[in-house]
């Protein structure tokens, strides 16, 4: 079995790329990112999402809280809606500057200490919020950039970047997902969640239900009619 980094946030998509690695026979190994991320329940997603499929995870801190510049590492507010139809065309305030860029980077380095060769990233570019780091083009230039950049690129050892998700809308996943019997409540996707007072398990703590990511996956789980497990506010 071939080792491959699968980038695990917490969210759907991403649970959704580590059993899609597992069903095609790669051992995966989970690269999780502190990167200073106000909706930091999804590292305790990440991690029971690691340890339920037995794979063994590295932990990278990483605090774009000094960059700032979004809504997931500074005080500017999630922008909330009360549908899908009210999220806008242009890239939100929720993008993080060069996210994508740098964790795929460190992927990168991840793999080549490991002596692999693969990486899934579960970037969706259809039912998702306009961010550019998402899009094929990005990935095929990294993966060019990866080649030029490294010690086992230039000895003809290239990365494959694995993105099975790219071009699936949202209940697309799900329903993959499901056929793999992904248990969806062990996700986390929202981007501004309320944690009752006192409360430290995963079950206790609400995703606001408004923030895109929120609106996004409550529309994925209608669309695909499969029970949406999330616990709303």
């Amino acid at each position: 079995m071939r080792t491959a980094v699968v980038l695990l946030s917490g969210g759907l998509d991403s649970a959704t790329c580590l059993a899609i690695a597992q069903h095609e026979g790669f051992a995966p190994h989970a690269l999780v990112i502190d990167y200073g991320q106000r909706h930091r329940h999804e590292l305790v997603a990440a991690a029971a999402l690691a340890a339920h499929a037995r794979v063994p995870s590295t932990l990278v801190a990483l605090d774009l809280r000094a960059i700032g510049g979004s809504a997931l590492t500074s005080s500017v507010a999630v922008p909330k809606h009360e549908s899908v139809s009210e999220i806008g065309s242009s890239v939100p305030v929720t993008y993080v500057p060069a996210r994508n860029l740098t964790f795929l980077s460190i992927a990168v380095g991840l793999c080549e200490a490991l002596g692999a060769s693969d990486i899934f990233l579960g970037v969706n570019a259809v039912d998702y919020s306009g961010y550019p780091d998402c899009r094929p083009a990005f990935i095929e230039s990294f993966a060019s950039t990866a080649k030029l950049a490294t010690k086992a690129g230039v000895e003809g050892r290239p990365f494959r970047i694995h993105t099975p998700l790219i071009a699936l809308s949202k209940a697309q996943i799900i329903l993959r997902g499901v056929a793999m019997g992904i248990d969806y409540a062990r996700t986390h996707s929202c981007y501004d969640p309320v944690r009752r007072d006192g409360a430290s398990e995963q079950r206790e703590v609400l995703a606001c239900g408004r923030c895109d990511s929120c609106l996004l996956r409550a529309k994925g789980f209608a669309d695909a009619g499969v029970m949406d497990p999330t616990r709303y506010v």
